[in-house]
């Protein structure tokens, strides 16, 4: 049986301990009307991995690609309103022991394993891409809640990208404007990646915006100046985690150019609504990466009223 069977046999059966989160899809979804987004969103936990090893797509010169103009000056500081994320169900560094953020530390202690443990230790590992089949799933909320999980750790900084250039959702989630990011770096040579970081008031956690739109957004997440970013982001700090919020992999292709490049994907899946077909030819589209991570969202019990969530991982 292969690893995509084996992990949609997992999906449909709902092999996990199940830990209820009704507060959460209401937070999420809440987030989600605000933000102007179509989708609801949630949370996950609990563990047992699912592996696969994407599409391996031709590079191209950033030099072949028009350049586009340079957007206003961004704020370098942006202080996060800790308070609304927690209306949300955003894990927050000041809330303590909650059930999110109990959920969260269950999902990133693989994560971090995979990327800093001298014995499991993972090549780029971590580089972590979060990501969907479709739009809607949580993937967006699940990125956000992860990054700041993470950066509540004692030993690890954290660079959340908005690499949705479609569709970037993060910025609205935390509350930020239109900025310079991602995709202004890729397009004019004098901007340095250290000129479009944001810090914010969560110590550990600094964010990268999509940036400005393009019409060439594949071709640039494909060129070899993306490469050397994604490098120099990866490497520049021992400590650093690295979390892409990307597209959904069935809607854009650019979801599977940044897989190509990533040491962990994170595929979040939401219960009863997207089909065992549709999670198999998104894992069929990542399968090169050599660790990829289920995250089972808003997946519903008895009733229907209780949610529970299944983190799966499992090396292959």
């Amino acid at each position: 049986m292969s690893i995509i069977e084996r992990a949609a046999g997992k999906l449909k059966k709902g092999e996990a301990t199940a830990e209820s989160s009704s507060i959460i899809e209401r937070a999420a979804s809440r987030l989600e009307e605000e933000a102007g987004l179509t989708g609801k969103s949630s949370t996950i936990p609990e563990s047992d991995t699912v592996v696969a090893p994407v599409l391996q797509n031709e590079p191209v010169q950033a030099s072949q690609i028009p350049k586009s103009k340079p957007a206003s000056t961004t704020a370098k500081h942006f202080a996060v309103n800790l308070a609304k994320l927690r209306q949300y169900g955003i894990v927050t560094p000041d809330e303590g022991k909650t059930r999110i953020a109990e959920q969260f530390r269950v999902i990133k202690r693989p994560l971090l394993k995979n990327a800093f443990h001298p014995e499991s230790r993972v090549k780029n590992g971590n580089m972590i891409m979060v990501t969907s089949s479709l739009a809607g799933e949580g993937k967006s909320f699940c990125a956000v809640n992860l990054a700041i999980s993470i950066a509540t750790e004692m030993d690890h900084t954290v660079l959340l990208i908005d690499a949705d250039v479609a569709r970037p959702t993060v910025p609205k989630i935390l509350g930020l404007g239109t900025e310079r990011g991602l995709l202004d770096v890729l397009t004019d040579d004098k901007l340095d990646v250290s000129d479009v970081l944001i810090k914010t008031n969560i110590e550990k956690l600094t964010l990268l915006t999509a940036g400005t739109r393009h019409s060439y957004a594949t071709e640039l997440l494909a060129s070899q100046g993306m490469g050397a970013l994604m490098k120099e982001i990866g490497q520049r700090y021992h400590d650093r985690i690295v979390i892409f919020d990307s597209p959904p992999l069935l809607l854009t292709s650019e979801a599977r150019v940044l897989a190509t490049q990533m040491g962990q994907i994170v595929l979040v899946v939401e219960a009863e609504r997207t089909p065992q077909q549709t999670v198999r030819e998104s894992l069929r589209q990542i399968e090169s990466c050599d660790v990829i991570n289920l995250i089972y969202n808003k997946a519903s019990a008895f009733s229907g009223e209780e949610y529970y969530g299944y983190y799966y991982h499992e090396n292959a």
